[in-house]
């Protein structure tokens, strides 16, 4: 089954969000901020990136831009408790395939990563 990076400063919200994939049958990674999630998309090549906006060293939306930088064809999924149109805006002109609110809700988060495996987009 694709892989999956996690990437949220929240440790809770990996460990929850990592129990929903993994009963899915999905392998994940996790990475803590920013940087770290570079260098994983590099090393680890996730089929797709669940993204919180909301971190430390640099926030989600300059992420998405730079891992759509080295390769346009990341399917990334923006998992945020910002519901502001604004930042979905900023997520679907940064090229995101998804946009999930926080909490995170297992049918949500499935439907949008099943979405970016087939390439669609659930950020309209």
């Amino acid at each position: 089954m694709a892989k999956i990076l996690i990437v949220d400063d929240s440790a809770l919200a990996r460990r929850g969000t990592r129990k929903i994939l993994e009963g899915a049958g999905y392998e994940v990674v996790e990475a803590d901020e920013g940087f770290s999630a570079l260098e994983r998309f590099f090393v680890e090549k996730p089929s797709v990136v669940l993204l919180d906006v909301t971190m430390k060293d640099m926030d989600g939306i300059e992420v998405l831009k730079r891992l759509r930088e080295v390769d346009g064809n990341a399917k990334v999924v923006i998992v945020t408790a910002d519901v502001q149109s604004s930042t979905r805006g900023l997520a679907h002109e940064g090229g995101a395939s998804g946009f999930v609110i926080k909490p995170v809700r297992a049918e949500s988060l499935l439907e949008a990563v099943q979405k970016a495996l087939q390439g669609g987009d659930l950020c309209n």
